[in-house]
């Protein structure tokens, strides 16, 4: 390495290391800072205790000053490093030597400490780091660290260079009208997508680490009078928990923040859309972005929402409405459908038209199942074609899910296993799931399902009206950070329910975003 005649690179002397920590782990978990020693060599053999073992990592020792007779070292992971952000470091030494010094001046190693002391470093991307772990960090977040000889601080420079996926439209949300830029695994892009639409002083971000090995870096946000402060003092009390546990992913995050943990329903809501997370944070949300996850999480996440798409604000009054009610509509019959044909087929023949009884009763004559066992099983096959449709390549899983419901439907009439109206039922209750807008409470609704239809197989009506009062008393229970889950219709608030079935005028929803909030009491988790 060559710097206005004062620096040289090692030759030859660069070593490299496989991925993996020792047990010493990324940081000392003591309040204690481990301090810097100002001897070079006690720093090198640390570094090299602490990153044994790992092949990406790079070690260039090099030389400065008076016949070049100071040491210094840079360290840092290839894997992780733009190789043309590495020379970093070179920018704030030639401010030193041209603006400071002087041309053709020796430089010491006091004059290197003198500088950064008092000025500062002048690159944007770089700070001084005056404690061992923090050093060790920075190394692991993608930055260059520089250790000098005979000085207690090292000169850290950002210099991360990882590709990431690029801002597509979203996946799983797609729209007719309205944006189309998607969150990615990115997070600082994330929060940039977010920044762009929220532009106040009011708009929070707080940020901390996971623990264990990952050390994850997780982002929560809040606009300040917004959001309910007793929801916002129970949310950080849980996710404090976080830092000692092993973040990988958002889904972590949420399992240790929930209130229920086993029930079927989302406590949570999940976007990938910016403008989503902008206007639930107005509305008093909070947003919480994980590094390397390519979902938001909205919390607290009720039921009214989760039946709501960002399309509804997006077209007018009337047709978001009528959207909504076909959603409500698609919500029952995906939940309730094949149960009501169980029971009235088995039990309440007498409540079904003359004419669809005959048409029933024609269709299944020859058919060696009960209606229950008949509806489980073509359940049970349709619900195996759409997890192999997921799970499939892209290009061939659509394909394969359609025809193979198209085949299995077709023999399975045609072998006289199922009823034509059977395979009609099951299919109608499947696409009803599909217009659900979020995956998580659709896939709440067909875990239900099954033991409605139990329920109804056993007790025909009855059975079916008891296991739906117990999942409207468990709602009723549920909360979420605290909230009651079914609000505004449990416990009832008119005013927020103009945009609850219906969606009510953008001129009628309009408010400020300043204390809109209801100080409703909130329910503390224990534990």
């Amino acid at each position: 390495m060559e710097q206005g005649g004062i620096l040289s690179g090692t030759s030859g002397n660069t070593s490299t290391m496989s991925t993996a920590l020792n047990d010493q782990g990324t940081g000392n978990n003591d309040d204690e800072k481990k301090p810097i020693s100002k001897i070079l060599e006690v720093n090198r053999q640390q570094i090299m205790d602490k990153f044994h073992d790992c092949f990406d990592f790079v070690f260039l020792p090099w030389r400065y000053g008076p016949e070049l007779g100071n040491e210094a070292f840079s360290v840092y992971f290839d894997s992780l490093v733009e190789d043309k952000k590495a020379n970093y470091m070179k920018a704030s030494m030639q401010d030193l030597v041209t603006h400071v010094i002087g041309p053709g001046t020796e430089v010491t190693a006091e004059m290197f400490m003198s500088f950064f002391e008092k000025h500062g470093v002048s690159a944007q991307t770089a700070m001084l780091v005056d404690d061992f772990d923090t050093a060790v960090l920075n190394i692991l977040n993608g930055n260059i660290v520089i250790f000098i000889d005979g000085w207690d601080k090292v000169l850290s420079f950002k210099a991360i260079g990882v590709q990431t996926r690029q801002i597509t439209e979203p996946v799983n949300e797609g729209v007719v009208y309205g944006p189309r830029e998607s969150s990615v695994e990115n997070l600082k892009k994330n929060l940039g997508l977010i920044r762009i639409r929220i532009k106040s002083p009011h708009l929070k971000l707080i940020t901390l680490s996971g623990g264990g090995e990952s050390r994850t870096e997780v982002v929560y946000g809040y606009i300040d009078g917004s959001v309910n402060p007793e929801t916002l003092d129970e949310f950080k009390r849980r996710i404090e928990t976080i830092k000692d546990k092993e973040i990988l992913e958002a889904a972590y995050v949420e399992e240790l923040i929930e209130d229920s943990a086993y029930s079927p329903f989302p406590q949570i809501r999940y976007t990938e859309r910016p403008d989503v997370v902008a206007a639930a944070l107005i509305d008093g949300k909070i947003v919480v972005l994980c590094q390397g996850s390519g979902m938001m999480m909205l919390c607290p996440g009720l039921f009214a929402e989760l039946l709501q798409s960002s399309e509804d604000y997006y077209q007018r009054t009337i047709l978001a409405s009528l959207t909504r009610i076909l959603r409500l509509i698609a919500c029952i019959i995906a939940l309730t459908l094949p149960s009501i044909y169980i029971a009235l087929s088995t039990y309440h023949p007498e409540l079904i038209p003359s004419v669809l009884l005959l048409a029933i009763i024609d269709a299944r004559e020859g058919i060696p199942f009960p209606a229950f066992f008949e509806a489980l099983l073509m359940e049970f096959f349709f619900e195996l074609l759409r997890e192999a449709g997921i799970r499939l390549p892209r290009p061939v899983g659509s394909a394969v899910s359609i025809v193979g419901a198209l085949v299995i439907g077709d023999a399975a009439i045609s072998a006289g296993i199922a009823s034509p109206i059977m395979v009609v039922l099951v299919a109608l209750t499947g696409i009803a799931s599909f217009a659900i807008p979020q995956y998580n409470s659709a896939i709440a609704l067909r875990l239900l399902r099954f033991p409605l239809m139990v329920l109804a197989a056993l007790l025909g009506g009855f059975g079916l009206l008891f296991g739906l009062i117990f999942i409207l008393l468990h709602l009723v229970t549920l909360r979420s950070l605290g909230q009651p889950y079914l609000a505004p219709i449990a416990p009832l608030r008119p005013r927020q329910l103009l945009d609850v079935v219906i969606r009510a005028p953008i001129k009628n929803l309009m408010r400020s975003p300043r204390n809109r909030h209801m100080h409703m009491p909130i329910k503390r988790r224990k534990g």
